[in-house]
């Protein structure tokens, strides 16, 4: 059970990078020169996060069924 809440606290660590990121990225794409390369970096940061959120989502779904 320890595993599971574990996993729950990680995921919502990611939820929040997740939402730190989708404002960086909002706030540099509206400026009037966006720097590609940063938001190259934050849209990589972002779909990475974005995957280990949906796995944590499955090993927590996985763990509540054992």
């Amino acid at each position: 059970m320890s595993d599971r809440f574990g996993l729950i606290a990680r995921k919502e660590e990611v939820r929040r990078q997740i939402e730190q990121i989708r404002r960086q990225l909002t706030r540099e794409q509206t400026q009037i020169t966006p720097q590609q390369r940063k938001i190259r970096q934050w849209e990589t940061q972002l779909e990475q996060l974005m995957a280990e959120e949906s796995n944590l989502r499955r090993q927590i779904d996985q763990s509540k069924a054992k």
